[in-house]
């Protein structure tokens, strides 16, 4: 067994600068070697440990850690679609990200999504707290080849811009203290067991460079030796991280392998929208770093060993899922690897019986991490697939909206509407809610469920009968019958003319005609108040007694769209009025 190089992701808020860090990073070349010395392989770009050794060096007088990892291997699309495609079973195949947040800008909605996706994912994290040489004041060293400490500009600076950063950083601090997460800047980290490290970096200067890529490098040897250990010559596990045409090859996969070794002419088994499939590689491909031509774009290699980025090319690719799991023939039969991978499928592209969401993504990562930041607000979802939104996604949803208009609407991430499915949503009415921000693309969906059923709210509280209890109050009986008229105390909820009274079992006795209070007619009265109503075909003495408790009639129909529609316009007086009426006409009813 051999320690692999720590698979790295990139995630933040767009225009945080995800990609730039990721460019400085591949060109941090100290001692000014060949081209390649950082080597850009297919969706990844790998820094090897001499790498790390020359850009730290400067910033740690030449003290640094006896490192046994190879290095780092960078996920070159930075962002949670790429986190969302490397994954297993049961969590993802990055061994840790880097956040990165505008220190200038602080959290956005992508920010606070990826922190989400991560910790579903429990993967650990720190923080490039990115743009510092645009902090107000700040001065930045000249721009060279090499990386610079930042540290030791931040010495280099004003008190009042040393002051202005650290007000600057611990905004992020707070916030991410609001997520439940401790945090604190790299050098000031008591216990990185507990705290998040947040490193001040500047991708345009280079500044922090080193103390990033060394925390990256002592964090992954330090707390992750146990997931870094491969099997060299075993059977290669990898993730589908994109399909891809190539001209002259056909239908590519571009894959991360995370573990073990690939070679040419092994079976691999990979998912597809219908379950698992099996092919064999036909060649085994990496970029070619120093091509004389378009047609050397890529150079063949017999076998790779983990961890590492490549690109296959095989037949019977052209149904591959993105986010897939890869699994190379281990010569023990293909039943085991097919099941985990169908089971992987299926635990994400479901179909279920009753009413919920009809939800679309981009990739089966995506599509998991979209129903992971769903499930806690309590949202059902029949329908979970893979693709573009299609008629049929509309036709389901608008079946769903005849019984629950909640529910009646299609969540599309990161994907094209067809011409005929919005066709048939305008047609429908269909509600399709569709973003590249699984974040927003969830809340939006949230807000405007908050926002329909607040305007449904004020109809059926004006239209549906309130729930109410009633104290026939001794003594008070003004006339017996045609109408009966009498004096009540409501002992809760909300009492309004028009609705019908009920007694302890259910019967009904009459309909309120009028209520007064004070000798003056009112609509409705609330809790604690006397009143007099008269109540049409209630006999005092035969349909009820002074002393007993009446109640409004209300069916379960009528009960339910009351706390579907209105729950948060009603009291716990209204909800136990509600409850009691329900035990009795249910009990009826049976």
């Amino acid at each position: 067994m051999v320690l692999r190089q720590p698979i790295v992701v990139v995630m933040g808020h767009v225009d945080h600068g995800k990609t730039s860090l990721l460019d400085a990073i591949r060109k941090t070349n100290v001692a000014k070697k060949e081209a390649g010395a950082i080597t850009q392989h297919i969706g990844a770009s790998e820094v090897s440990l001499d790498d790390i050794r020359n850009a730290c060096a400067p910033t740690m007088k030449g003290k640094l850690p006896p490192f046994t990892i190879p290095g780092l291997l960078f996920i070159d699309t930075p962002g949670h679609g790429a986190f969302t495609h490397l994954r297993e079973r049961g969590g993802s195949i990055a061994d840790i990200a880097v956040l990165v947040v505008d220190i200038n800008q602080g959290f956005q909605p992508q920010t606070v999504e990826s922190i989400k996706i991560l910790r579903s994912f429990k993967t650990p994290f720190i923080v490039a707290a990115n743009k510092v040489d645009i902090v107000t004041g700040w001065k930045s060293p000249k721009l060279g080849d090499e990386a610079c400490s930042v540290l030791s500009h931040i010495d280099r600076q004003k008190p009042e811009v040393q002051s202005r950063l650290d007000e600057l950083l611990y905004v992020v601090v707070g916030k991410l203290n609001d997520l439940g997460i401790e945090s604190e800047r790299f050098d000031r980290v008591t216990d990185f067991t507990k705290q998040i490290a947040i490193i001040p970096v500047s991708a345009k200067t280079t500044e922090g460079l080193p103390e990033l890529l060394l925390s990256i490098a002592g964090l992954s040897q330090k707390f992750l030796e146990q997931q870094l250990k491969t099997e060299v010559g075993g059977a290669g596990k990898g993730t589908i991280l994109e399909v891809k045409q190539e001209q002259g090859l056909g239908t590519t996969i571009d894959v991360i392998l995370y573990e073990g070794t690939l070679r040419k002419n092994d079976t691999i088994f990979f998912g597809t929208i219908n379950g698992a499939v099996q092919t064999k590689i036909r060649g085994i491909l990496k970029p070619n770093m120093h091509p004389t031509g378009d047609g050397d774009k890529y150079e063949y290699v017999d076998e790779v060993n983990a961890a590492a980025g490549i690109k296959i090319y095989a037949s019977g690719l052209d149904d591959a899922l993105s986010g897939s799991p890869l699994l190379v023939d281990d010569g023990k039969g293909n039943e085991e690897a097919s099941r985990e991978i169908n089971e992987m499928i299926k635990g994400i592209i479901s179909e279920s019986e009753g009413l919920g969401l009809i939800v679309k993504a981009d990739t089966l990562g995506s599509l998991e991490a979209l129903r992971k930041l769903l499930a806690p607000q309590g949202v059902v979802v029949k329908r979970a697939g893979v693709g573009a939104v299609v008629k049929k996604d509309v036709v389901d949803a608008a079946a769903i909206a005849s019984t629950d208009p909640y529910n009646g609407v299609v969540l599309c991430f990161n994907l094209d509407v067809t011409d005929d499915a919005a066709d048939e949503a305008a047609k429908h009415g269909v509600k399709i809610f569709s973003s590249k921000v699984i974040y927003s693309l969830c809340d939006e969906y949230l807000a405007w469920v908050a926002d329909e059923k607040k305007k449904a709210s004020g109809s059926a509280i004006e239209r549906l009968p309130l729930p109410a209890k009633l104290l026939v109050m001794p003594g008070c009986t003004f006339r017996a019958s045609k109408p009966a008229i009498f004096g009540v105390e409501i002992q809760g909820g909300k009492l309004r003319k028009g609705v019908r009274l009920i007694d302890r079992k259910g019967e009904i006795i009459g309909e309120i005609r009028e209520i007064q209070k004070e000798g003056k007619g009112v609509q409705e009265a609330k809790q604690g108040e006397q009143l007099a109503i008269s109540v049409g075909g209630a006999i005092c003495g035969k349909s009820f007694n002074e002393g007993d408790i009446l109640y409004t009639y209300i069916n379960r129909k009528d009960a339910d769209e009351l706390m579907n529609c209105c729950s948060t316009e009603l009291t716990e007086g209204d909800k136990s009025a509600l409850s009691e009426i329900l035990s009795i006409t249910d009990k009826r009813r049976i």
